[in-house]
């Protein structure tokens, strides 16, 4: 999520270009006082997440809150990521044991590097793109040769793909310096953002409800929030990537279909600008746009991943120029821990 109307606005819509240094958050600590079952857990993991705390994670949180975690074995410290935090670095360096950094899993193919995708939370990636109604820019195709603010990493991904499928030229493009004035006073601006985060900021300050483009439901295939490990690991502890596949299922389960206000509480405790109004907003966000739950996750469970979906993902890249032709995706993911329904009957 992604800056503050007074502390709100600085938070979800410029806190990815202002944010500080990440912390460790305290998991154990809040284990000991939510959850008797944490003295019991016998094996220690560090997981990073690639933002602050919010809904977007709550999941994780909710299996920390409610010992889902502890219940599979394990202690588990979440560390926050930020635009300082380089979470990548940390899993190579051994200081994570897991990581949500599956966006890059075609790259570890491509570069021979040791690290794998082992789960797919988000079915579907939840940028969007963001315009005043009423302008006509209600739709993909309509935005095309109209001025839209996009951020530097943004156009190495997603945006590459729909300016091809869409025709959208480098001449529209707008730096997205995740400053809300330039929308907000100039309506025929279109901008990038989180469905889970601006739409509900632009409410806030403009008063007005935004046209919102979910870019998946233009056509773009990427999995999101992917996590990920090392081969080491996932060769020689296998049983023990289950159990924290498994256990973060279970918590996504729990979060989205069961109350909530255990992982809230976690986070805002680690994120004290989080709100109540706001962690709601992103929950019903992604419960709304099936961005967990949906596709192949209605069927195999939260998580899933198919070797259709990835090779389809890829060729789609390799068509727009972000990846070249000839990398094996295979080897970007490891599908073993997935697909066999773990917690879905939180569900029911």
């Amino acid at each position: 999520m992604r800056n503050n109307i007074g502390l709100i606005t600085a938070f979800v819509v410029g806190a990815r270009a202002s944010a500080g240094m990440s912390r460790m958050i305290g998991i154990a600590l809040c284990l000991a006082l939510l959850s008797p079952l944490a003295a019991r857990a016998d094996d220690s993991i560090t997981f990073g997440i690639d933002w602050r705390a919010e809904a977007e994670y709550g999941g994780y949180y909710q299996a920390v809150a409610k010992g889902i975690y502890a219940k599979h074995g394990l202690a588990v410290t979440i560390r926050e990521g930020g635009p300082q935090v380089n979470q990548m670095q940390l899993l190579m360096a051994g200081r994570l044991d897991f990581n949500l950094g599956g966006g890059r899993a075609i790259e570890f193919a491509q570069n021979h590097l040791p690290y794998v995708a082992i789960a797919a939370i988000f079915q579907k990636d939840p940028a969007v793109l963001i315009a005043h109604p009423g302008q006509g820019n209600d739709s993909f195709p309509a935005l095309k040769g109209k001025p839209i603010e996009i951020a530097p990493d943004a156009r190495q991904s997603w945006w590459r793909f729909l300016a091809a499928k869409y025709g959208y030229s480098e001449s529209q493009v707008r730096l997205y310096t995740f400053n809300m004035a330039p929308f907000l006073t100039d309506k025929s601006l279109t901008q990038q953002g989180y469905l889970g985060s601006e739409p509900f900021v632009i409410k806030q300050m403009g008063g007005f409800d935004p046209v919102v483009l979910l870019v998946a439901d233009g056509g773009y295939r990427g999995y999101s929030n992917i996590i990920t490990a090392s081969r080491k690991i996932v060769t020689e502890r296998p049983e023990l990537v289950r159990r924290f596949v498994d256990a973060s299922i279970e918590g996504w389960y729990s979060f989205l279909y069961e109350d909530p206000a255990p992982a809230n509480q976690l986070i805002k405790a680690a994120n004290p600008e989080m709100t109540e109004a706001l962690l709601a907003y992103g929950r019903k966000m992604m419960n709304e746009h099936g961005i967990v739950d949906s596709g192949d996750a209605l069927t195999s469970g939260i998580g899933a991943m198919t070797p259709e979906r990835w090779n389809a993902f890829y060729r789609s890249m390799v068509a727009v120029g972000v990846y070249p032709d000839g990398i094996d995706v295979t080897q970007a993911y490891v599908g073993d821990f997935v697909n066999h329904r773990a917690g879905i009957e939180i569900k029911k």
